[in-house]
């Protein structure tokens, strides 16, 4: 399925209610590059939802301030567009100075040259205060090409309700996918409709089942870290719940196009699906009964494949004309208390340990409910993977596509096994 990571589904009514919103509240620079005065003129790109856009703009707005001699032209989209957008800047050299990245945006960057190595503006970049592990998942061959701006992990989000209904206790850190599919197969039993979305579909979600099996989905030097036999068995454990009636079926499956509403637990028609925790602030509208958020499963043995992954990333054009602008910016961005005051929790959980402590008080609603999910998981995972090679991207649909093949039963599991191994070795050579 298109997987719902870190970014937020966007609709035309939404782009015009963020463009209002910010422009009453902050005063955006629209996105034709016009701005002040100042010396020293940067343009600043994001993706994201209306509010997001209107803090990210009171934020600049305090740096500005606070750096006199510095312009900030802002702009921002929703993520297929602005993702559309950079690609189509960065090809023609002419990357904004600060841009926002996403988790497999920064290898085909920093392998095109379009980022700058922050290690050349250390001076105006402090990361002391970054938990090693998330910040080596922004460098490429050994360089920091971006930087996490927050963090986020995987859940597994379910109806409270639905869940008590089936005399289920909330699950337990450490709990095994065993116990994960005896708990779908209880709910559906109880409650007569799947307990859950059918996982088979979900890169993500077999990487998290594959690093609890002590391997990877890639390897250090971007080749695929498992085989047809691994890939085998996490599809006939999927494709079994599904003929079970335990997960979803494939005509719910095969529609789900990366937004919380058209997932079966956003439709009413299953008690939980897998998705990251940020994103999962969505299912607060559409489940009226309530919902919780549980960690993910873990291998057998209790090896978690859970880990923190940086919800998004800040990176400077390698051909700015102000590189040691641009990083300040980002400096200030995520180190600067009144900024993380004014951001919240709006790109995750600060990666800033200081400033992640400084802010917890002040969260609110659902901030406060992903802070508290993340304490429950803190120091009992194991470090993220480096960033995935940029054929990731191309392969979350092969993934998808060859698993509906499964899911309709037009292939085994051992058959879409191969041809996506095949297919994903091609990809990864090219």
């Amino acid at each position: 399925m298109p997987r719902i990571r870190t970014r937020e589904s966007w609709k035309p009514r939404a782009a015009a209610t963020a463009l209002a919103l910010c422009a009453l509240l902050t005063g955006c620079s629209g996105a034709d590059g016009s701005g002040g005065g100042g010396q020293v003129v940067l343009r600043y790109t994001w993706w994201g939802n209306p509010d997001r856009a209107a803090r990210t703009q009171a934020a600049v707005e305090l740096f500005e301030r606070k750096n006199p001699g510095i312009d900030v032209q802002t702009s921002f989209a929703g993520y297929e567009a602005y993702k559309q957008k950079l690609a189509t800047q960065a090809a023609g050299g002419d990357a904004p100075d600060v841009m926002q990245l996403d988790y497999r945006m920064i290898d085909q960057y920093a392998s095109g040259g379009v980022l700058l190595d922050l290690a050349e503006q250390r001076q105006a970049l402090d990361t002391a205060e970054f938990e090693p592990g998330l910040l080596a998942t922004g460098k490429v061959d050994g360089k920091q090409y971006a930087v996490p701006q927050g963090r986020g992990t995987e859940t597994m989000v379910y109806d409270t309700e639905k869940w008590k209904a089936a005399g289920l206790q909330p699950p337990r850190v450490g709990w095994t996918w065993s116990e994960w599919a005896d708990a779908m197969r209880t709910v559906a039993e109880k409650t007569g409709e799947p307990g859950g979305t059918d996982p088979g579909q979900s890169e993500d979600a077999f990487e998290i089942w594959l690093r609890g099996q002590g391997k990877a989905l890639y390897t250090e030097d971007g080749r695929l870290g498992f085989d047809a036999d691994d890939l085998t068995r996490w599809w006939t454990f999927t494709d079994r719940l599904r003929r079970e009636g335990a997960v979803s079926p494939a005509e719910q499956t095969t529609q789900l196009d990366g937004t919380v509403e058209n997932t079966p637990l956003g439709r009413g028609t299953a008690a939980s699906d897998v998705n990251w925790d940020a994103p999962a602030s969505g299912y607060l509208a559409l489940v009226p009964t309530g919902i919780s958020l549980a960690p993910m499963p873990a291998g057998e043995d209790g090896t978690p494949g859970q880990y923190f992954k940086p919800s998004m990333f800040m990176g400077v054009a390698a051909d700015s004309g102000h590189p040691e602008e641009s990083t300040r910016l980002v400096d200030f961005l995520l180190n600067d208390d009144e900024a993380a005051k004014i951001l919240g929790a709006t790109r995750g959980i600060p990666v800033n340990e200081s400033i992640r402590e400084d802010i917890a008080a002040d969260l609110k609603d659902f901030d406060r409910t992903i802070y508290d999910y993340q304490a429950t998981v803190e120091g009992k995972l194991d470090p993220p993977p480096q960033a995935p090679p940029s054929g990731d991207s191309a392969l979350q649909t092969t993934f998808q596509r060859d698993y509906d093949q499964v899911s309709y039963e037009r292939m085994s599991p051992r058959e879409a096994a191969e041809n996506y191994l095949t297919e994903a070795k091609a990809e990864l050579r090219s």
